[in-house]
């Protein structure tokens, strides 16, 4: 069976949930879009990402990223990117569709394997992985994607799915999911300070504490979150709050002062400025266009 097609066919006869996720805790999106778009700003989640029809380019870390309906991308953590969308030709959509994943979900299955061998680098390498797609990779998905359209979905089956698709990742692209898993490894201690600023991003972060804490320099610390990331501590604890302002101006009517208090500036006036450097509009604008998409 050709899965690829199949899943194409599902999704153009629109049985399943398009551009939203199947429920409020739901670890898998599938996508259609009829333009192709400019780039713009997002934040990618650990997740394994598949485009069926058409082509993405990343721009991370100063250089292109480019992956299409014959590669599929591993985002291993909370990284910021720039994202183009591309149609495979005019008036054929866009199709693709993200399975998100945690990395706790990977070490327990690692543990189920009994696989847990330590692969350390001295030198972490950043946080996406393209590497090239079978047709046989896409068959888990395509079961749910199977079972949504039928009527029968389930969350439990949900997750099952998604602890086979991790299963096999692990297969084609295990030594890298282990650096980030497993105790012991460089990119893991990154990914500790990447949680914790991710759970107190509101709040004053001292890197030279959390350097101390998870048993590296500053001077590593810096070198390597930058590697993973793109971005400084700092810096992504910024873009964090910015994020975070962004889906405030979606979903609520609160004012842009508000929010910028809320998100953890003392200057409304600083926090535009910042909002308008990194969408290239001002929030107030934004908020316009973002509640009539």
């Amino acid at each position: 069976m050709d899965y690829k097609k199949e899943l194409i066919n599902l999704i153009s006869s629109q049985k399943l949930p398009l551009n939203e996720d199947l429920d409020a805790d739901s670890g898998v999106k599938f996508y259609m879009q009829n333009t192709t778009s400019e780039f713009c700003s997002t934040l990618y989640q650990p997740s394994f990402c598949v485009v069926l029809q058409g082509a993405k380019t990343l721009f991370f870390n100063k250089k292109y990223l480019h992956y299409d309906s014959d590669s599929y991308l591993i985002s291993t953590t909370y990284i910021p990117a720039k994202i183009k969308i591309e149609q495979p030709a005019p008036n054929t959509p866009y199709m693709g569709f993200v399975v998100k994943f945690t990395l706790e979900q990977i070490y327990e299955i690692i543990k189920e394997i009994d696989d847990d061998r330590i692969y350390n680098r001295k030198n972490v390498k950043d946080g996406f992985c393209i590497s090239p797609l079978k047709d046989d990779m896409l068959e888990p998905i395509y079961r749910l994607a199977k079972s949504i359209a039928s009527g029968t979905y389930s969350k439990f089956i949900e997750n099952l799915i998604i602890k086979e698709i991790i299963y096999m990742l692990l297969q084609t692209n295990g030594d890298l999911l282990k650096e980030y898993v497993l105790e012991g490894n460089l990119a893991n201690q990154v990914i500790k300070v990447i949680e914790h600023i991710k759970l107190n991003c509101f709040e004053n972060i001292n890197i030279k504490e959390l350097s101390r804490k998870i048993g590296i320099s500053e001077s590593s610390l810096y070198q390597n979150f930058k590697k993973i990331t793109s971005l400084s501590p700092i810096q992504y604890q910024k873009m964090l709050r910015l994020e975070e302002a962004k889906s405030m101006l979606t979903y609520t009517n609160e004012g842009i002062g508000d929010i910028a208090f809320k998100v953890g500036y003392e200057s409304p006036s600083q926090f535009s400025r910042e909002y308008a450097r990194m969408f290239g509009v001002q929030p107030k604008i934004h908020a316009n266009i973002l509640k009539q998409e």
